[in-house]
């Protein structure tokens, strides 16, 4: 007699399914605030999928509505409108007490009456974890952040990078899901901060654990992020990754933002050998690569439309001599210089009321030493020129 086995059905990987998840989604989020008789919208209408161990940064100048966003993740803030998700359970209106999420500020708020490795441990203590665990854990986050030798100090006798790492390490020992940092080093001086950000970067790849990094610092969000979203009035801009936002700029705001760019006005004026010709200023010719998608779908027709050019000051090269062809050409005069040791900046009329920042680098071949005054030729290649429509 034939005999029938019955296989029992495939249960889906639980694990394996939350790793697809997004670490944190942001749908259609907004947050609007009353002022007087007015309402301010903080954060409009944001969609954005962090994903996990990623390191990802938003970006912008104060007032954007990067740190609205981040507190409407940490659960301070409730959005308007919009649905807030960790690891894919919507989390909206549930209390920053229980969400899977921790947050570092720019001040550290740590105990000054407690050691530091008491004041790692003061979350696990609330939580009654057994003190054999306390002590492996803070011990090992300790170690991680380089401070073991001071696990008996008092904040007052660390410097502001260690009690920074003090406060990062109390915020890690509790295993979030999630870590979001409000402009932590805003209160540090310029090389603690550059040093603190290859640190923070180290850490977050060894605990593998999801950043959110709350910054207006373009250079530090360039820095650590995977990626960024630059945000400019409650709105994101442009989202990707650091090469793609310094490189390829979605919008003016973000051009002249990120970095320092240079945005030159000009008319097509046709194309060939697989670039296109842009008159700017006297008659000068720059060639871009590629023209906005909306002239591109004109072909032929985009001649005699105007456009911006968004070059950085150091894809040009500045010489006394017209380049040769297939490069962008264009004749200006010298109205100031900047020697700044490893490189001087050059300020170029190129007239029309156009200004353009060259950056050139001070290595031993360097031969150039132009002088306010001087007139030169800047070039660049079709492909260092990003357009912009006017």
């Amino acid at each position: 007699m034939a005999t029938t086995s019955t296989t029992a059905p495939e249960t889906p990987d639980v694990e394996t399914a939350a790793a697809r998840q997004p670490a944190i989604s942001l749908e259609g989020v907004s947050k609007s605030f009353r002022s007087g008789s007015e309402t301010v919208n903080a954060v409009d209408g944001v969609d954005l999928a962090i994903e996990q161990g990623e390191f990802f940064s938003l970006l912008g100048p104060s007032g954007c509505g990067k740190t609205t966003t981040m507190r409407m993740i940490a659960g301070f803030e409730e959005p308007t409108r919009g649905v807030v998700r960790l690891n894919g359970q919507d989390v909206t209106g549930v209390p920053a007490n229980r969400r899977d999420v921790n947050m570092v500020f720019q001040s550290y708020a740590l105990f000054p009456h407690m050691s530091v490795a008491d004041n790692v441990a003061f979350g696990l203590r609330r939580r009654g974890v057994a003190k054999d665990e306390i002590r492996r854990r803070v011990g090992e986050m300790l170690e991680l952040v380089e401070l073991g030798h001071r696990a008996k100090h008092r904040p007052s006798q660390l410097s502001g990078g260690q009690q920074q790492r003090v406060a990062l390490a109390r915020a890690l020992v509790n295993q979030p899901a999630a870590l979001l940092l409000d402009e932590p080093l805003g209160a540090l001086d310029l090389k603690l901060r550059q040093a603190m950000q290859v640190e923070l970067k180290r850490i977050q790849r060894e605990v593998g654990i999801t950043f959110v990094y709350v910054t207006h610092d373009q250079g530090e969000a360039l820095t650590m992020s995977d990626r960024i979203a630059v945000m400019n009035h409650g709105r994101v801009e442009q989202l990707g990754t650091p090469a793609q936002v310094y490189e390829r700029p979605a919008t003016r705001f973000v051009a002249d933002f990120i970095g320092t760019s240079n945005l030159i006005k000009g008319t097509v004026v046709g194309g060939s050998d697989g670039a296109w010709r842009v008159e700017v200023a006297d008659g000068a010719t720059a060639l871009l690569a590629e023209l906005p998608a909306a002239l591109a779908a004109q072909g032929s027709e985009a001649a005699g439309s105007a456009v911006c050019l968004t070059v950085r000051p150091e894809k040009i090269r500045i010489g006394a001599e017209r380049p040769d062809e297939g490069v962008s050409a264009v004749p200006g005069t010298v109205t100031e210089t900047v020697y700044l040791g490893s490189a001087t900046h050059y300020q170029v009329d190129i007239g029309g009321g156009e200004t353009v920042t060259v950056y050139l680098q001070n290595s031993s071949d360097s031969t150039l030493a132009a002088d306010r005054g001087d007139r030169v030729w800047l070039s660049w290649p079709a492909h260092h020129s990003y357009p912009l429509l006017a």
